[in-house]
């Protein structure tokens, strides 16, 4: 387990492409989640550094291919080794 960052946590509603919701503690979000019934997935990140830096720092990700190299990856990336919730409906699955 990281100990040396600090974390929040993103939630990111079904077909979108950006947040709608930050917070402190897993429990604080899911609360809110469930408050307004939504479905999407509530993901654990590290502050200060990005997906892509964080999960290669820990072993999650290594680069293989040229275009793991590129801005636009980078910009996109994302990593199912990070602490990640999916709900429906408000409901943890």
């Amino acid at each position: 387990m990281d100990t040396k960052h600090s974390f929040i946590w993103v939630f990111v509603g079904e077909n979108s492409r950006f947040p709608s919701g930050l917070f402190v503690s897993f429990e604080v979000g899911k609360e809110w989640v469930a408050l307004h019934k939504l479905s999407g997935v509530l993901t654990k990140y590290p502050l200060n550094e990005g997906a892509y830096d964080w999960a290669i720092a820990n072993g999650l990700f290594l680069p293989k291919k040229p275009e793991h190299y590129s801005p636009m990856f980078i910009g996109k990336f994302t990593c199912a080794g990070m602490d990640h919730f999916h709900f429906e409906d408000g409901v943890l699955e």
